[in-house]
């Protein structure tokens, strides 16, 4: 999704739906790395493309991480990408 939200011209709403809902069923998004998870909610937040139970699921998953989300790139882009999208 990072691809096409940064592609000027080119939306593709159902692709961000059916990624995000898979996303959202998914059982190993714990295994997901940090820079993995602030950079699914900045696609998404750049392409304007608003999916609130996945961007609750990676909230929660970013909160619950044992090891935590120590970058600061990777603390911005989550932040930006929930400040941007409410």
């Amino acid at each position: 999704v990072w691809a096409y939200a940064t592609a000027v011209g080119v939306r593709h709403p159902k692709l961000f739906e059916k990624v995000a809902n898979h996303i959202v069923a998914s059982k190993s998004l714990d295994r997901f790395e940090p820079q993995a998870l602030s950079n699914i909610v900045w696609a998404y937040a750049t392409a304007q493309v608003s999916h609130p139970k996945m961007f609750r699921k990676v909230a929660k998953t970013a909160i619950q991480r044992k090891e935590g989300v120590n970058n600061s790139q990777d603390i911005a882009n989550l932040l930006w990408a929930y400040a941007t999208m409410g």
